[in-house]
């Protein structure tokens, strides 16, 4: 099955990933934001469907800027709770003095500058769902808070005299190994099993590559119509150069290298010199980066259409291409799309 973006019904940017049939029929994906054609974007999805009925608690682990929060999104708008707010708090950006009362709320004359009565996030939350992105960060007594609300599903004001029942869905976020954070006594392990009920990973981009032209499109679709100017091609040169670099930053890396290169480049479409330093000059697998670059894409895109074709088994794969299993094997593991296959004998 291919893959295709559209725009939302009003005209905005691309919502997901659209399946389209020989019919041209369409059909709205609930991860609304999410793109790529990849199986590593694929598995996410189908998890979050099969996750979103449910009332489980669900820990999103990933590298910083690939996507935790549109999965969190994503997981509320295909559940019963998608009527009822979506609150979301960084736990990192609020210090751990105002973050108890931006959870919990306070009473009036709880401390100096309570001058009213405060809801707090969880509260508000209540009928919907909360999602808490690094979680990591919360402090040892915010830990033991947030685990009774876990337990008993209430929750107690600064300064408050009750306790107010709440029923709130949680989803969390990191980008750390939490139970690496809990070997080194910085994480509770009892609330690190009432957060993870239930695990989504979400890939980095370096191990779904095949889904950054897709992302460019989307991303210079998006930008063209925030800053109302013309819509830009990418390059066949800046199109290499972007299947051949690594992304440390991820998704949110390669959206504001295209938002750079629409804003600042003067030619109909993005060229090389549009594009950040940092990418142009990635050091290069070839000598010649611009040709080899351009074959390396071509194998990644022969191979990760037979991928698909196979539904991911690389020796029924390796018929398709007609080549041996164990070249295709080197292939994969050169070009980096073991994401993309399944049943990878060991290293």
């Amino acid at each position: 099955m291919q893959t295709w973006m559209r725009p939302h019904a009003d005209g905005n940017e691309p919502d997901g990933i659209i399946p389209r049939d020989t019919s041209e029929s369409w059909e709205r994906h609930p991860a609304d934001g999410m793109v790529g054609c990849s199986a590593a974007i694929r598995e996410v999805l189908e998890l979050v469907q099969r996750v979103a009925p449910t009332a489980s608690t669900v820990l999103i682990q990933g590298e910083t800027g690939t996507g935790k929060e549109l999965v969190a999104r994503a997981i509320h708008r295909a559940s019963s709770r998608a009527e009822h707010p979506f609150v979301a708090i960084n736990c990192a950006a609020i210090t751990e003095s105002l973050l108890e009362s931006e959870l919990f709320g306070h009473a009036k004359g709880a401390f100096t500058g309570a001058i009213a009565q405060k809801i707090g996030k969880i509260e508000s939350a209540t009928g919907g769902t909360l999602f808490l992105d690094e979680i990591s960060e919360l402090a040892a007594p915010m830990q033991a808070k947030l685990l009774r609300v876990l337990q008993e599903r209430e929750v107690e004001p600064v300064g408050g005299t009750r306790s107010i029942k709440v029923d709130v869905r949680i989803l969390a976020a990191t980008n750390r190994n939490l139970e690496a954070e809990v070997r080194a006594g910085r994480f509770r392990e009892d609330l690190f099993f009432r957060l993870n009920v239930l695990n989504i990973t979400t890939p980095p981009l370096r191990e779904r590559l095949e889904d950054v032209p897709l992302l460019a499109e989307s991303f210079v679709m998006k930008v063209s119509k925030k800053y109302n100017v013309p819509v830009k091609a990418l390059s066949a040169q800046a199109h290499a150069l972007m299947m051949d670099y690594d992304w440390p930053g991820n998704v949110r890396e390669l959206e504001n290298a295209i938002e750079r290169a629409v804003v600042l480049g003067d030619a109909d479409e993005i060229v090389p010199e549009d594009l950040p330093k940092s990418i142009r000059e990635a050091p290069a697998s070839e000598p010649d980066a611009g040709y080899y670059c351009a074959i390396k894409h071509s194998k990644r895109q022969l191979i990760v259409r037979a991928l698909g074709q196979a539904n991911g088994h690389y020796i029924e794969a390796a018929k398709i291409l007609g080549l041996h299993p164990n070249s295709l094997l080197r292939l994969i593991r050169n070009l980096g799309l073991k994401a993309s296959a399944r049943e990878l004998p060991a290293s």
